[in-house]
């Protein structure tokens, strides 16, 4: 009865340097810290539009099952 969990791994590829305080705050709950950071995250709804505000400055590295 073990589900599959959808992951994605995303990347910071720029800066939120000169960017508005809601892209900052959009980063770090993303737990992006720093240019070239990843993260292994759930692809549920939450993170999914966090990552298309701030699209412009992440990239999808690719996606996954988890188990």
């Amino acid at each position: 009865m073990s589900e599959q969990r959808k992951t994605i791994r995303v990347k910071q590829i720029g800066s939120p340097i000169r960017r508005n305080k809601k892209q900052r705050l959009y980063l770090k709950s993303l737990g992006l810290r720093h240019i070239g950071s990843e993260r292994e995250l759930e692809a549920n709804g939450s993170v999914l539009a966090l990552i298309k505000k701030v699209g412009h400055m992440v990239k999808i590295v690719s996606e996954g099952d988890a188990v």
